[in-house]
């Protein structure tokens, strides 16, 4: 005799097919907040804790990449309420010729993302939903509560804005 499934099972399968698939968004998003892969994989663990027990209250599956994001950024905010990182005094590690001041950056990428955070809201936005998270026109419309060739029109502005300021 084949027993029926048991609500538990159900919950698991359930809150596997929603979340799973997302995963790799979240890890994305978290280390974008955080920029330490570490940290930003126990953001994502702890976030996923809090969205099984919360899963009752996702009202629908259609919004559940929203709600994660959310949930991923409280628990980040979190994390750093109660954490307190040590202090590191610069002198000394640059008497003692510490390799971690000489970690290399791109200044491409530096100059990129300062000029994302120069952009005015209304544009940044948009663009930052579409490049690191990979929303469609139609999920940022959705998210943003403005019509889809609004959007197009705002990543529009928002790209020859970071051309003009990049070149």
């Amino acid at each position: 005799m084949i027993r029926p499934m048991a609500r538990s099972d159900y919950r698991e399968r359930h809150f596997e097919a929603l979340c799973a698939p997302r995963k790799a968004d979240l890890l994305r998003y978290a280390f974008w907040l955080c920029r330490d892969r570490a940290v930003a994989e126990d953001i994502v663990q702890e976030a996923l804790l809090r969205a099984w027990k919360s899963i009752d209250s996702l009202e629908s599956a259609a919004a559940v990449k929203p709600w994660l994001l959310t949930i991923v950024r409280r628990e980040f905010a979190r994390t750093f309420e109660r954490k307190r990182h040590e202090t590191i005094d610069i002198d000394a590690l640059e008497a003692c010729n510490d390799p971690a001041l000489a970690a290399s950056h791109d200044p491409e990428v530096d100059d990129m993302r300062q000029a994302m955070l120069r952009l005015e809201s209304t544009y940044r936005e948009p663009l930052v939903l579409q490049v690191l998270f990979g929303y469609s026109t139609a999920e940022i419309a959705t998210h943003l509560a403005i019509s889809q060739s609004a959007v197009l029109t705002r990543l529009f502005r928002a790209r020859e804005k970071l051309r003009e300021e990049l070149t």
